[in-house]
Formats: structure tokens, C-alpha cells, sequence
């Protein structure tokens, strides 16, 4: 006769054999389709996710109650979707992840259900939410109630953006409607070769506009990470993916009531920047990289770069100074001169609206001939879609420090967090040409009747250009007038910018009471 302690067992055992089932899926052949694919299953990718053994799974055990198009004798566990709350070095952090060898990874009603579960717990406990998508969208089986899901979904991006860091990892296709929930999200990672995000796939385009073209060729990760800005990052495999989607975790808070983690290091905050004075031309049409001026100044020189392959004649990017996480927006010399244009200004501005949501003080770096003229430009809206960069700068009420390494012209100097647009600090390099335009550009326009009356125009268009360098354009101009709090010693920089962050880590501004701001589309 059975004990009572020999039915608890035999029901636990029961237990982990469901759950084991669960794991491993229905089909053992689907799980080796998913790897001949080149692709990790759900279960695997949140183990390279997570911390060692900190998975703890939400609703493993759920189905559908769907019936029709045969579903009522297809009822796997976890309904093609793993959720749940793990660590990412010691820090808690929601995942959910597609599981494509349940219906392919299709939203249905449970299926959403879930997800809506494990984003409501995030934002509940202010931790970050990370999404690995794998998935061949709605569920068409269920109809308008996977619509809905997604409805769901979208709702609850929209609502936690700003409040806790959210980030989409595509690892398989993500078509229609599925793809604005990445769109809503903080940051997308893709995979090359096996990740896809558009919104009609090439079968449709090739149907409506008569172009036929591969699915990567349409929505891959090297399309959306350069032309389209829609993808941040792009990598070769799942396993680096994963690892970066880790370190960037490091990098931020929690959520929007705290502060990034600090992270001390042993390199001195006094250290000499001696290889500033080689890394910069001092002639303002030389060209040199950013990125090694920003690797100079941070922490061991270590920087983690947003969008490195889209917009590239701007470079941002999160490092530490003294321990502590910064923002930091940079001109890029070497693309386009460091020139500002729509995308620019668009990749500018939703970094600098990230950082300030969430706390983190905003270092920029200025070195700009201005905006990019052009019909092309115009056309395409830079007046309104460039101000969005303003906007972005205007509205962040984080530590704000600007620092002009060599020209800042006309409306550009401006936008770039100029003092004028509420710059904490403004610095300068002794290297500083802060103006409306250049010298070139403003003796032709303000001297253009006497340039081409003289005898020699040449000899007396360079006459002024080198007085109205001299007269408007000396280093010292603008720190005379109060727009530049100090012109620094390049080799000083790091030491300046730890010395001025630490003085305003207490920082606290509000903005006017309002329902929220309307900025520029």
C-alpha cells in the first residue's frame, strides 16, 4: 500500500518529467533543425544570457485553449515562448525568448499572455527586460485575438519606455506588425544570416512593386545596422551577440530611479592626456578619428559604441570616467568632416533622450563644420527632423558638459550642447574656432563688393579673411563673452571632465509641469 510520502514523490517525479518535457520540446527533430539553421534554442540563448543558474521560469507549463485548423490536438507546454527573471552579473533582469520549434515562435493568445506577464513583472520590479525574438509572427490559426497580443505588447513598450531599459535581440525573422515592438524598444541587436525584421516581406514586394529581392537583402542585419538605423548592433554569431547584450546590461540602471552601477578602476583620474597633442591636427580642415580621442580620455580606454555602422559622421557611445557610466556624442571628423545631417541628428538625439530617461550625464564633443546643405536635405526634412537633436539636448536635464576641440560653426555649434541651449560646462581647447561660419565663407560674404572691385581680389580676400579670423575667430573669443566657462589644456581633459561630472553628480532640475513635450517629427 502506497505512503503518503510515496505519492508526493511519485508527483514530483511527475513534475520533472513534465517540466524536462517542456524543456526539451515536442519534437526532438525540430530542436535539430534549430541548429542546423546556425540557431540556438530558447533555452540556450537565455543560458548565455543569464547569469549561471539564475533562470527562474515563469508559467512553464502553460498551453492554448484555442480550437479549429487542428490546434485542439496541439497543445505543447510553454505555447512557443519562455519567460522569466535571471541575473546578468548579479543584477536582475526579465527575458523572454521565442521558442521557434513550438508553431515557429507564432503569437497566440497564451503565447501573448505570457509575454504581457513577464513585461508587467519587470516594470513592477524595475529591472531591465530583454526580448530574444525568434518568431513567424501572429498566429493566424487564432485570428484577431493574436492581433490583439500584440496590441498588448506594444502598449506595455510604450508605457515602460523611459522607465526601465528595454532591449530586442533578433535571432530569427521578425515580419509585419511583430517588428514595432523592437522599433519601441531601447536597442536592437541582430545576427547576421539568420535575423530578418520588415514589415511586408520580399514575396509582397516583389507582388506589389515588381523588385525581387532576398529577405536578408531586404531586412538584414547589415541593411537595418547601416542604411535603415533600425538595428544598433550587428554581429556574426549568437554568441557575441549575447555577450555584448551582457555588457551593455553592466553599463546601465536598473531603472530611471537609480543610477548606473560603478565600476572603479586603476586608471589615475589625473592622468596626463599627452597623446591628445599628436591625435589632433590643430588645422581645423585636417581630418583625425574620434574614436581615439574618446579611447584616450575614458577609463583603460574602453567604450562601447551605439550604432558604430549607421550615421557614422557622429560617434556615441557609453564609457566610464572615474568609474562612473557617461554618454558620450561626438562630431566624427573622419566621416563627411564630422558634419551634421538628418541622420545624425536623429541617431544624436535618441541617445541623448536615453541617457537623460535614465540618469546617465552627457559628454559632448564638439568639432563641426555644421549642417550638411544640399537639396537632398532640404527635401527630406532636415529643418524639422535635425531639430530633433535640439530638442533632445534642450530637454535633458542630466550633467551636461560640452567640450569644443576645434570649429563649431553656425547653427550646428549650437545644436552640438552649446551653453546657449543649457550646457552645465563649456569648455574649449585652446584649438577653438566657435563662429557663425568660417573665415573663408564670412570675409566672401561680408567683403563681396570690395573683393571684386579690388586690383588684386585674391590678396585682399586673404587680408580679411586673417582679420576677421583675428577679430571674431581667436580662441578666447567666446570664453570673453561668457559662452565658454574655460579654455582647458588638452593634455588636462580627462582630469577637467571627472573633476566637473563629480561636482555635478547632485545635479537636479525640473522641468515644467506638463502632460509631456511634443517633439519634432
Amino acid at each position: 500500500m502506497a505512503t503518503p510520502h510515496d505519492s508526493i514523490q511519485a508527483r514530483i517525479d511527475e513534475l520533472t518529467e513534465i517540466k524536462e518535457a517542456a524543456r526539451l520540446g515536442p519534437d526532438p527533430a525540430a530542436t535539430e533543425r534549430q541548429h542546423n539553421k546556425g540557431k540556438l534554442t530558447a533555452h540556450e540563448r537565455i543560458a548565455l544570457l543569464l547569469d549561471k543558474g539564475s533562470f527562474n521560469e515563469v508559467e512553464p507549463l502553460r498551453r492554448h485553449r484555442a480550437t479549429g485548423f487542428g490546434l485542439e490536438d496541439k497543445k505543447p507546454y510553454s505555447d512557443g515562448v519562455v519567460t522569466g527573471w535571471g541575473t546578468v552579473h548579479g543584477r536582475t533582469v526579465f527575458v523572454y525568448a521565442h521558442d521557434f520549434r513550438i508553431f515557429g515562435g507564432a503569437l497566440g493568445e497564451a503565447h501573448a499572455q505570457k509575454i504581457h506577464k513577464i513585461m508587467d513583472l519587470a516594470e513592477a520590479a524595475g529591472a531591465p527586460l530583454v526580448s530574444l525574438n525568434d518568431g513567424a509572427g501572429a498566429r493566424i490559426q487564432e485570428g484577431v485575438t493574436a492581433l490583439a497580443g500584440y496590441g498588448g505588447i506594444f502598449q506595455r513598450n510604450t508605457r515602460c519606455s523611459g522607465v526601465i531599459p528595454q532591449i530586442s535581440v533578433m535571432l530569427g525573422p521578425c515580419a509585419g506588425g511583430a517588428a514595432y515592438s523592437p522599433a519601441l524598444t531601447d536597442f536592437v541587436f541582430m545576427v547576421r544570416e539568420t535575423s530578418q525584421m520588415f514589415i511586408t516581406g520580399p514575396d509582397v514586394v516583389k507582388a506589389v512593386t515588381g523588385e525581387e529581392i532576398t529577405q536578408n537583402g531586404l531586412g538584414g542585419a547589415d541593411v537595418h545596422s547601416t542604411t535603415s538605423g533600425v538595428s544598433h548592433f550587428a554581429y556574426d554569431t549568437e554568441e557575441e551577440c549575447l555577450e555584448d547584450v551582457r555588457y551593455l546590461l553592466s553599463l546601465l540602471p536598473a531603472n530611471n530611479r537609480e543610477l548606473a552601477p560603478v565600476e572603479r578602476s586603476g586608471d589615475p583620474v589625473d592622468r596626463v592626456n599627452d597623446a591628445l597633442l599628436d591625435l589632433v591636427p590643430a588645422a581645423a580642415g585636417q581630418s583625425y578619428d574620434i574614436r581615439a580621442v574618446i579611447e584616450e580620455v575614458v577609463d583603460d580606454g574602453e567604450f562601447f559604441e551605439v550604432h558604430p555602422l549607421w550615421a557614422t559622421n557622429i560617434v556615441c557611445a557609453f564609457a566610464r570616467l572615474d568609474g562612473h557610466v557617461v554618454g558620450l556624442v561626438a562630431n566624427q571628423p573622419a566621416a563627411m568632416a564630422g558634419v551634421l545631417d538628418i541622420e545624425a541628428s536623429e541617431k544624436g538625439a535618441r541617445f541623448v533622450q536615453f541617457c537623460d530617461a535614465f540618469n546617465i550625464p552627457l559628454v559632448t564633443l564638439v568639432d563641426v563644420p555644421g549642417f550638411l546643405p544640399g537639396v537632398d536635405q532640404e527635401h527630406d526634412g532636415i529643418i524639422r527632423r535635425g531639430a530633433k537633436l535640439l530638442y533632445a539636448y534642450c530637454n535633458a536635464t542630466v550633467p551636461r558638459i560640452s567640450l569644443v576641440l576645434r570649429k563649431a560653426y553656425g547653427g550646428a555649434y549650437i545644436v552640438m550642447d552649446s551653453r546657449s541651449i543649457g550646457a552645465d560646462l563649456a569648455l574649449a581647447w585652446p584649438t577653438n574656432e566657435i563662429a557663425v561660419m568660417g573665415a573663408e565663407g564670412a570675409a566672401n560674404v561680408i567683403f563681396r563688393r570690395e573683393i571684386n572691385a579690388a586690383e588684386d581680389p585674391e590678396a585682399v580676400r586673404r587680408q580679411r579673411i586673417k582679420e576677421y579670423k583675428s577679430e571674431l575667430m581667436h580662441p578666447y573669443y567666446a570664453a570673453e563673452r561668457g559662452l565658454i566657462d574655460d579654455v582647458i589644456d588638452p593634455r588636462e581633459t580627462r582630469a577637467v571632465l571627472i573633476r566637473s561630472l563629480e561636482m555635478l553628480r547632485a545635479k537636479h532640475a525640473d522641468l515644467p509641469s506638463r502632460k509631456h513635450g511634443n517633439p519634432p517629427q
